[in-house]
C-alpha cells in the first residue's frame, strides 16, 4: 500500500495540539492594521481552535500529524 500523502497546505496553516484539538492563527494581521482598533489586532494574535465539525476532515488532510 502506498503511504498516506499529508496535504502541505493544511499543514502549514493548522497544528495539533497535544489533546488532538487543531488550532490556527487568524487572518488580516499583516497590513492595513492602521484603521483596525486595538482590540481587534490583540485578538487577531492570538491562536484559536478550530470547531469540531471540521476535526474529521482535517484528521484526514494532516494524518502524519
Amino acid at each position: 500500500m502506498p503511504k498516506i500523502k499529508t496535504n502541505r497546505a493544511a499543514a502549514k496553516r493548522f497544528r495539533r495540539t497535544k489533546n488532538g484539538k487543531f488550532v490556527y492563527s487568524k487572518s488580516h494581521k499583516s497590513h492595513i492594521l492602521t484603521k483596525k482598533s486595538a482590540k481587534r489586532k490583540r485578538s487577531l494574535r492570538k491562536s484559536h481552535v478550530i470547531d469540531s465539525t471540521n476535526n474529521k476532515e482535517l484528521k484526514r488532510l494532516l494524518p502524519g500529524l
